[in-house]
């Protein structure tokens, strides 16, 4: 199997700063980032990110307990967003984002929905208000391709089969100006709408 992980220990200052300028949109060409659905610590699932460099970007690291709530973290461990199942008593269940972790996570600012009408398999929508346009992902989470659409039809971000390795590692590629945690946490949601199995010990309603 290809090396998946060049630079695994790197949660150094510098691989923290460069995920943060990523974050932050502030990258001139498209971010590409390696996901790997997969832990590195013993006995958990979750996900394992890395930039273009090699550098540990993202990780997720859930335990076999774990119910409800996924956390998407920085290399040094921080909450970027937080995604978290909401039941829904007549139309199934939604997937809330919500800014930073637990203790921050009071608001959320984006639900992530099955869906959407045509094409769409699933909507993003703000939750914050202000009319903004939702965020329609088109194409097929299992086979690791598909395509983030803002309210002007243009693509923001894409998830690719990354070559000879499975479902388990694809890409992530994110346009300039978009977040780059809000994708990762799209995807997220993503995973545990069409992935299986779940990283959360529970699934069914």
């Amino acid at each position: 199997m290809p090396k998946v992980h060049p630079n695994v220990p790197s949660s150094s200052p510098a691989a923290v700063e460069r995920a943060a300028v990523a974050a932050a949109g502030e990258e001139e060409e498209a971010t590409s980032l390696t996901v790997w659905r997969k832990s590195l610590l013993f006995n958990c699932r979750g996900f394992t990110v890395f930039d273009a460099r090699g550098d540990l970007a993202y990780r997720v690291d859930t335990y076999d307990d774990a119910e409800g709530e996924v956390v998407l973290m920085d290399p040094a461990g921080r909450p970027a967003f937080t995604v978290r199942r909401k039941r829904l008593s007549l139309s199934g269940e939604q997937w809330l984002i919500f800014a930073g972790g637990e203790e921050e996570a009071r608001r959320p600012v984006y639900a992530v929905k099955r869906g959407g009408g045509g094409k769409s398999m699933a909507r993003v929508a703000p939750c914050a208000g202000g009319g903004a346009a939702p965020f329609e992902v088109e194409g097929s989470y299992g086979r690791r391709r598909c395509v983030v659409y803002d309210g002007e039809r243009r693509a923001v971000a894409e998830v690719q089969p990354k070559e000879a390795v499975g479902t388990d590692v694809f890409r992530l590629v994110v346009q300039p100006g978009v977040d780059v945690s809000l994708a990762m946490a799209v995807v997220v949601a993503l995973d545990q709408m069409f992935g299986r199995p779940s990283l959360l010990r529970s699934w069914s309603l």
